[in-house]
């Protein structure tokens, strides 16, 4: 080696091939990880409304046990809201109770011996504006007085896994 020959040293960086990789990689991930969290951000919602439809059914049979009735309004079931459903919004606001259906006890007659006995249905869809009206999975949930709970999945009638 001469003396004036001074060895060439390599520059450390990232070649634009190595940057390219990186950014398809982390692409990759992206496409895979952000629809998976939607998807349990969704399912959360839905859990979190199917837990309030359950506080809202035993709110009812509480007023039931005091009063011998169940009721339509949301102030008498202490939710301090004045207005009709769906005025009532259900945990951090993604659902709303859209209607709380109540059928009057019916008296004993001669064709129906033991009478009928009052009976409700809550059901709770997803708030307007929130990301849950894009969720295809469930679009509202129901509870009733007998403790049957119903999703409307893809306009089709389901069973609640319980």
């Amino acid at each position: 080696m001469s003396a004036n020959h001074v060895p060439r040293r390599r520059n450390r960086g990232f070649t634009l091939v190595e940057l390219i990789v990186a950014m398809v990689i982390l692409a990759t991930l992206a496409a895979i990880a952000i629809p998976s969290y939607n998807q349990y951000v969704l399912k959360s919602h839905r859990t979190e409304a199917k837990s309030a439809l359950m506080d809202a059914a035993s709110l009812e049979e509480r007023y039931f046990s005091t009063t011998n009735l169940y009721t339509n309004s949301a102030l008498q079931l202490g939710y301090g809201v004045a207005g009709p459903p769906p005025s009532v919004p259900v945990g951090t606001g993604y659902y709303v109770i859209s209607a709380i259906n109540i059928s009057a006890p019916v008296a004993p007659t001669a064709l129906v011996p033991g009478g009928t006995p009052a009976t409700f249905t809550i059901t709770a869809v997803p708030a307007p504006g929130s990301m849950q009206v894009n969720d295809t999975a469930c679009a509202s949930f129901s509870i009733s007085s007998t403790g049957q709970q119903i999703a409307l999945v893809y306009h089709l009638l389901a069973a609640i896994d319980s």
